[in-house]
């Protein structure tokens, strides 16, 4: 249930912005210690409902968020829709209990870009901040069949207005095939801030908030491979 210290595996010029929402004390409390343990990681902000935390938080600006799926009053899930309304480029991880995959599939819809289970480890949680940092989306095999059969089953959609240029078809083609930010900056001859850079275009021109609500509505319309 509650994490213990490990090796911190990031290398950053400056700390990495986290908060927390969490109504399990212990839990939160726990999260706190190990986050701030890392000297790269910042816990900025810890919260114990979602309406707290859509108060704050746009202030603070967090670069990631792990939250709890299963919150008193306003959810986890809604709380994910209503903070990337208000900072669309911030990555959240949803922690759970169970491998619920309606709910977790519910929040990856709304905008998370992944998830743990609270029984995961320190480095497990350690490794997933510095996935999502990177551009990845940490979830299981199972929760990712979800989401790719979730493309099949949509309806057809006519494609956005703003069309996307090669070189954008390009990096959200990488995207779909899970490919990291870094990752897909190697393989176009890139830096892993320009491609930073495109994606948040994409996400401009998709009318969308995150990478998983990216893959989906590319494969809806048959983007990324023009």
């Amino acid at each position: 249930m509650h994490p213990q210290a490990a090796p911190c595996p990031f290398k950053l010029f400056m700390p990495l912005k986290i908060a927390i929402v969490e109504d399990h004390q212990r839990w939160r409390a726990s999260l706190e210690l190990l986050l701030n343990e890392c000297k790269d990681l910042q816990c900025i902000g810890s919260y114990s409902s979602g309406e707290m935390a859509v108060a704050k938080l746009p202030r603070l600006q967090p670069q990631v968020v792990l939250m709890d799926i299963n919150l008193p009053k306003m959810s986890g899930i809604e709380c994910v829709r209503q903070l990337k309304l208000l900072l669309p480029e911030v990555q959240i991880i949803m922690l759970t209990v169970y491998d619920d995959s309606d709910r977790i599939f519910q929040a990856l819809q709304m905008g998370a870009n992944g998830y743990l289970l609270k029984r995961a480890s320190a480095d497990e949680i350690l490794s997933a901040i510095s996935e999502v940092q990177q551009g990845g989306a940490p979830m299981s095999t199972y929760i990712a069949r979800k989401v790719v059969q979730s493309f099949r089953a949509g309806n057809p959609q006519s494609k956005p207005e703003n069309t996307l240029t090669k070189r954008e078809s390009d990096v959200l083609q990488y995207i779909t095939l899970g490919y990291s930010n870094k990752e897909v900056a190697e393989a176009l001859g890139l830096t892993p801030a320009t491609i930073r850079s495109y994606l948040k275009d994409i996400y401009s021109k998709l009318h969308v908030h995150s990478r998983t609500q990216a893959i989906i509505k590319a494969t809806k319309n048959d983007l990324g491979s023009q």
